[in-house]
């Protein structure tokens, strides 16, 4: 089935969740109106179901190529990306100072989820080079910007992040990789990076590489790594380029998806040193990288949407295409789509409801973050940055959880042809398998959330948002419409359940990390659950009551939001099942 873009869902989603004509009537989105909004999202679908999406399965059977060094993308994806570039796609979230159309993140949000949904692989290129013009915006020199930030929001180079190395992994502390100051200002790196997304490919003329490493005696840990810009071609005086940088991709990964996306193993210094720039300033690089690996971890989280999105049509298509069986109200001799029967529905209703709920969740994060950087009064705009810290952990790791798991519904819908091939259903569940890995595990996530966010601002900032969902309950349960069922009343057991969860979690914090360890996963799930069902009824009830809102409503919160019952015993009398001495004897390593 070719893509269609969901433009209705996601205007439904802005309107309902994110509060778009309120951001219209506060001037927070400037002169855009709705009207724009939706050219610039059907022009958008257009590129991505006419250009992109035809690439999709093409990359995944043909996967990326290296020979000497050099990568070659699948056929089309260097002209793909071209166009991408000619159209000014590149530059919707940048600085016009340097190209760039300025445009707020809640709309860039929703326009990537098409690029992604279209052809995942490619999507991964934008999403990376927007992150590195996130970090050298914010932090880089003036004579840096000034050489690169033009060229790579034109979309003329592309940029990468290099955390990961063999030893090191997820743990930074662990980062090996050296960087020796030299006369002229500049550094020789050395070091070899895993797991880097677009590091070599032949789709743009010049990568520019964003590389953690350490000076000589630096202090230990994270506190002694920088971040340093590394060209693979060195840029003359004049912007030409110049002599090709000590930097090589030295390998290619063979994944389980997104194959034509090159995950590549590079190698700097194995000459002379490649040459480096200084970003932002010395042993202060992982919060520089952070400024990019936040936002990349809300564009991870619109990825898992916009593969659950491409996995919804196509079983959706199929459930109305295959024939098999009659159902109980058939009254002819010929056999009724798969559609028809309870259990396909129960599965194509989940599939959309958990996609929508991700949605509303990722473009609020999106509105706080454009309230974070153009709301009128400081006050406004720390309480934003405080709601972009707690709620991005979970836009990143309950979407992309979901992701997996609306994928895997769509292999199930197909039956045993899910499993093959040639109906697409697969390569969605295996591209998707990435997403919870990727920009920090989703097990990272959680830490982060009970750890480093439940506590800001002495607890207020969750209290606030415990408050609000509270609000949403009451707001929902005092609307008189029979067809929202019981959607009210399991918003509020949810909101309930995460609101003594939250409390039971802050105590144990301090009195046992590793209890507070063991649950942190699920608590995350709870919480992106009820943030959701929150969501989704918000939509239900300011959208003139659209039958499709409401009907996502009530069964997101009927049959799949009681979940969090369970998930609450979880968390609160689970712990000790994971942490006690009888565990040792499971996790031998012998059989």
């Amino acid at each position: 089935m070719p893509y269609e873009a969901p433009v209705n869902d996601i205007l439904a989603a802005l309107k309902g969740a994110a509060g778009l004509d309120g951001l219209i009537a506060d001037g927070v989105l400037g002169e855009l109106d709705e009207d724009t909004i939706m050219a610039i999202l059907q022009e958008a679908g257009k590129f991505s179901a006419e250009v992109l999406e035809p690439l999709n399965a093409v990359g995944d059977r043909a996967g990326v190529k290296l020979e000497n060094g050099a990568v070659t993308t699948p056929t089309g994806y260097k002209d793909a990306y071209q166009q991408f570039a000619a159209a000014g796609w590149t530059a919707l979230p940048c600085e016009e100072a340097y190209g760039g159309q300025s445009l707020p993140t809640t709309v860039a949000m929703a326009v990537c989820e098409l690029w992604n949904s279209a052809n995942l692989a490619f999507g991964v290129c934008p999403l990376l080079t927007n992150g590195a013009i996130d970090s050298l915006t914010t932090a880089g020199s003036d004579a840096l910007k000034e050489v690169y930030l033009p060229k790579m929001v034109s979309g003329e180079w592309t940029g990468t992040m290099n955390l990961t190395e063999p030893q090191a992994g997820s743990d930074l502390n662990a980062v090996k990789a050296k960087a020796v100051p030299q006369d002229d200002g500049t550094y020789l790196i050395s070091g070899t990076k895993i797991f880097i997304s677009y590091g070599e490919h032949d789709m743009a003329e010049n990568i520019i590489h964003m590389v953690l490493a350490r000076m000589p005696d630096a202090p230990a840990g994270t506190r002694g790594i920088s971040l340093f810009l590394v060209p693979k071609f060195l840029v003359n005086d004049d912007g030409s380029l110049g002599a090709r940088n000590d930097v090589v991709c030295t390998g290619v990964e063979h994944k389980l998806g997104i194959h034509g996306s090159p995950t590549c193993v590079m190698t700097y210094g194995d000459k002379s040193g490649a040459i480096g720039y200084l970003v932002g300033e010395e042993n202060r690089g992982l919060a520089t990288m952070f400024i990019m690996m936040n936002a990349a971890r809300l564009a991870v989280g619109v990825q898992g949407v916009a593969v659950s999105e491409r996995a919804r049509q196509h079983a959706l298509a199929y459930a109305h295409d295959r024939k098999q069986g009659r159902g109980l109200n058939s009254k002819g001799p010929e056999m009724d789509p798969i559609a028809v029967h309870p259990d396909v529905r129960r599965m194509v209703l989940t599939m959309s409801a958990l996609t929508q709920a991700a949605r509303c969740i990722c473009l609020v994060v999106a509105r706080e973050t454009d309230l974070l950087h153009r709301a009128k009064t400081e006050e406004e705009r720390a309480a934003a940055g405080h709601r972009v810290a707690l709620l991005t952990p979970i836009a990143k790791a309950f979407s992309t959880d979901i992701g997996c798991e609306v994928s895997s519904l769509g292999v199930q819908i197909h039956g045993g042809m899910g499993f093959v091939e040639e109906t697409g259903a697969a390569q969605y569940y295996r591209d998707a398998r990435i997403l919870p890995i990727y920009e920090g595990t989703n097990g990272i996530q959680a830490m982060d959330l009970i750890f480093r966010k439940l506590p800001l601002e002495g607890g207020d900032v969750m209290r606030q948002y415990l408050a609000e969902i509270a609000g949403g309950v009451a707001a929902v349960q005092g609307v008189d419409r029979s067809d929202l069922g019981d959607t009210g009343e399991r918003l509020g057991q949810a909101a309930a359940v995460l609101g003594e969860v939250t409390h039971w979690i802050a105590k144990h914090i301090a009195s046992d990390r590793e209890a507070a360890l063991a649950t942190a996963t699920p608590y995350l799930e709870l919480f992106g659950l009820t943030a959701g069902a929150h969501y989704l009824c918000q939509c239900a009830i300011n959208s003139d009551f659209s039958p499709r809102t409401v009907a996502l409503a009530r069964f997101y919160c009927e049959s799949i939001l009681p979940k969090t019952q369970g998930l609450g015993e979880i968390i609160m009398h689970g712990a000790g099942s994971v942490t006690n001495d009888h565990v040792e004897m499971i996790m031998e390593h012998s059989v």
